[in-house]
């Protein structure tokens, strides 16, 4: 939902996320325009808290780099766009020596966002987008309604690239968390047959 039609930038969010009056409110920017994230549901909540733990555990046995939960991430050199996706990693080779009270300033190499029914596709596929033309390498939809994950990537530098894995399929951490491979039935379990 965008609360506000007016240029805003980093800093202005790094003020309202700290106010007292919106302690339980997040947001994020595209281009100046602000907006405020709606609270997740259940199912949104676990797939997310699923994948933190499957990475998060792959990446500390593997001392690749750090799995974040809703952190912010703008471009280095763009203060209007800050993005705060479910679930990402950065690997130890981008991750920077800056203040750890601060946004973020780079994307992750994995941006994980899964789609609430607050979020339309075209919306989170405009996210990838920023994502991936700003450093990610990876962008992964979570698609609950259809038990199932958008893998995307650019080709070519700018064209987006969208595949389907589904519940007989896996995810893979391609060159981003090289062996990674995640089995989409620990996402969505098949469903018992009678």
């Amino acid at each position: 939902m965008v609360i506000q039609q007016q240029l805003h930038s980093i800093d202005t969010v790094w003020e309202l996320a700290h106010a007292p009056e919106n302690d339980s409110k997040r947001f994020y920017l595209i281009n100046g325009e602000l907006f405020e994230m709606s609270p997740v549901n259940r199912q949104h909540a676990n797939l997310a808290s699923l994948l933190i733990y499957y990475l998060q555990g792959y990446v500390l046995d593997n001392d690749l780099g750090e799995v974040h939960t809703e952190a912010g991430y703008h471009p280095t050199d763009d203060r209007h766009t800050l993005l705060a996706p479910d679930v990402s990693f950065i690997s130890h080779a981008r991750v920077r020596q800056e203040p750890q009270e601060k946004f973020i300033a780079l994307m992750p190499d994995l941006a994980v966002e899964v789609v609430s029914p607050s979020n339309s596709i075209q919306q989170i596929r405009r996210k990838a987008a920023i994502y991936l033309h700003n450093g990610s390498t990876l962008v992964w939809i979570v698609l609950p309604e259809q038990k199932g994950v958008d893998v995307c990537r650019f080709v070519d530098g700018s064209r987006l690239d969208i595949e389907f894995i589904g519940q007989a399929g896996k995810l893979s951490g391609e060159g981003v968390l090289p062996g990674f491979e995640l089995e989409m039935t620990r996402l969505f379990p098949l469903e018992a047959r009678s």
